[in-house]
């Protein structure tokens, strides 16, 4: 009995050690103290929600193999559904453990369509406008920097090498400060040292940037004070200003629309250092960070612009870099990657920005890849990344692609919708010069190679269709394979008095045309009809007709014959010389031989005068 109870008692210890345990646990993720957490999580977690707060612990420190094994545990509890935010981790998670076609189908569910991460690749390879050959700064450099610049005649990064401070809690990192240094040719940092005491303060600073003339900074630097938001007390980033004042840096200030309850941070100056750019959580934007921009003004700051969802998703996008070229930079989880933050460039058009393009795999990886800056003169630059494992400073070198860009597409009836296989396809360059062609195969489809940074048109013409054009450009407006859907109507669908009858051709249904009896000249009535039909062919200049003149069966079939000729010539003498070119139009006298009543020798008037005609057939 003493027995039973001594277990009874130590199981009921055991139980309130482990849920005392996990409530320290649950406490540490709220207070984002991720590496302490995971400690503790990895004791005893096994049901579902412990389980994602141990993957989310290993994510939010770029350990992507360990939060893929926690969330695929989570996962395997009874088939358990993720939401969508946990979705979206695990599928990272996974690609930055290269478990890529897992993650792409766990992506392909999210979004609702297929997600093929290597296909993705295959298509910027010709697409991207620069190839980059990516190094490590291997000496002088820290596992922990980041966020190198261009820095006067030096360079600044951020770094957490400074042992001195105290240590930050989401990663047991010491917390960052800003640093200068020199860089060798071999690449290798020296002369490294901090940022002055009234810059680098008892909690995070980061990502600074030097204007033109070398005497205004800007920098992130992290709220030494913690507010509620959204329940739970965080420490926003805020950005600051700080001016040199001959050889020393002025005490920084915070800049205005920066906030206790929302974070700006990363800044980045246009070329003309008129426009600062940065990332923010701001109420009121696409979700997550996005990148905005302010004026700035002789007397301060305008308002914070959102660049638009172009650009911002509902995830992240952080890091902007407006080079000297005019492209902005940035890195983002939200457009389409290889996993983690990838880099993307895109430019701008009067007011409307283009669609961002992933700057390819020479450059990106399936982990985080950031903080991208470059010399536009010398195609030199740096980025950061913890594809090794940690963040880390890395320096690039990069030369022009020799790019191909892809269009394709469908050919449609534009009210069937219907595809319309054996349609001509044409490519034509911006001066209407013809430079390709493709007759469209059965399942409706086409596709060109084309050359960057050139304007096209796209033309689809099939018999009986309205032909149909688009132009576009292969420009760096982040298409790499451009669809381009073209839809053509039937001139019967465009026009009420153009009808496909059950003989299979395409009449232009207009007024009988009257000739005197054994005339042919055109009287007044009949040169209104054929007005109609100069505006109609006028109006769509690739159609071409047939003009067909019939007779009565009075006289014989040679003279018939002979003034059907003479009828539909003179028909068409007309037409020509209203401007249309005799190469769109056939004139065929049938004489007698296409009756519509045969009524042989007791024809009535009206009968003869159904069989006089003149047809109008559309053959093009």
């Amino acid at each position: 009995m003493y027995f039973r109870l001594l277990c009874i008692l130590c199981f009921t210890q055991l139980a309130f050690s482990q849920n005392t345990k996990l409530n320290k646990a649950n406490r540490l993720y709220l207070e984002h103290a991720y590496v302490k957490a995971a400690s503790l999580y990895e004791e005893f977690a096994s049901d579902q929600e412990s389980l994602i707060k141990l993957g989310d612990c290993y994510y939010y420190n770029g350990q992507m193999e360990q939060a893929t094994v926690a969330y695929s545990r989570a996962k395997k509890e009874a088939e358990y559904e993720f939401s969508k935010a946990v979705s979206f981790r695990y599928a990272h998670a996974l690609y930055g453990s290269n478990s890529i076609e897992k993650a792409d189908s766990v992506m392909s569910k999210l979004y609702s369509k297929t997600i093929n991460t290597n296909d993705f690749i295959t298509s910027l390879i010709n697409g991207v406008p620069y190839v980059y050959t990516v190094e490590k700064i291997k000496h002088g450099s820290f596992p922990g920097d980041f966020g190198m610049n261009y820095f006067g005649d030096d360079y600044v990064f951020s770094s957490s090498r400074n042992n001195n401070t105290k240590h930050y809690t989401w990663n047991e990192m010491s917390y960052l400060d800003l640093f200068k240094a020199q860089l060798t040719e071999d690449k290798s940092l020296i002369n490294i040292e901090p940022l002055d005491k009234i810059i680098n303060s008892n909690t995070h600073e980061s990502g600074a940037i030097i204007s033109k003339d070398g005497n205004t900074m800007y920098f992130s630097r992290t709220n030494n004070k913690r507010y509620e938001v959204n329940g739970e007390k965080v420490a926003t980033v805020k950005l600051f200003k700080s001016t040199r004042i001959d050889d020393s840096w002025s005490e920084a200030e915070e800049l205005p629309f920066s906030s206790d309850y929302y974070s700006t941070q990363h800044p980045s100056l246009d070329e003309a250092n008129g426009r600062l750019y940065f990332s923010s959580d701001m109420p009121n934007g696409f979700g997550s960070f996005d990148i905005y921009y302010v004026d700035i003004l002789e007397d301060g700051f305008g308002k914070p612009i959102n660049l638009g969802s172009k650009i911002n998703t509902n995830h992240r996008e952080h890091f902007p870099y407006y080079s000297d070229k005019g492209f902005l930079y940035f890195s983002s989880d939200g457009h389409q990657g290889l996993g983690g933050l990838d880099i993307f460039m895109v430019e701008k058009d009067y007011n409307n920005w283009h669609t961002p393009l992933n700057l390819g795999e020479t450059i990106n990886t399936n982990l985080d890849d950031f903080a991208f800056v470059v010399d536009s003169k010398n195609n030199t630059g740096f980025l950061s990344s913890n594809r090794d494992g940690k963040d880390d400073l890395y320096v690039f070198e990069r030369e022009k692609n020799l790019r191909t860009f892809i269009v394709e597409g469908t050919v449609k009836d534009k009210n069937s919708q219907e595809l319309l296989p054996g349609t001509l396809i044409t490519l034509f360059n911006e001066h209407k010069v013809a430079i390709d062609s493709v007759v469209v195969s059965d399942d409706g489809t086409y596709s060109f190679r084309t050359k960057p940074n050139t304007t096209y048109i796209i033309e689809g013409f099939k018999p009986l269709y309205i032909p149909t054009n688009k132009d576009f450009n292969t420009d760096d407006s982040g298409r790499i394979e451009l669809n381009i859907e073209l839809e053509l109507e039937s001139y019967d669908d465009a026009e009420e008095i153009i009808v496909e009858k059950e003989d299979g051709y395409v009449y232009i249904e207009l007024e009988n045309i009257y000739f005197d009896l054994d005339k042919w000249n055109i009287k007044p009535q009949a040169a209104r009809t054929l007005d109609v039909l100069v505006a109609l062919m006028k109006k769509y200049p690739r159609m071409e007709v047939q003009l067909g003149a019939h007779t009565d069966n009075r006289s014989s079939v040679e003279y018939n014959l002979k003034l059907s000729n003479n009828r539909a010539q003179s028909s068409l003498e007309y037409l020509i010389a209203n401007g249309i070119e005799s190469s769109r139009l056939v004139a065929i006298g049938y004489g007698e031989s296409q009756l519509l009543v045969n009524c042989g020798d007791n024809c009535t008037e009206n009968e003869h005068a159904v069989n006089r005609r003149c047809e109008f057939i559309i053959t093009k």
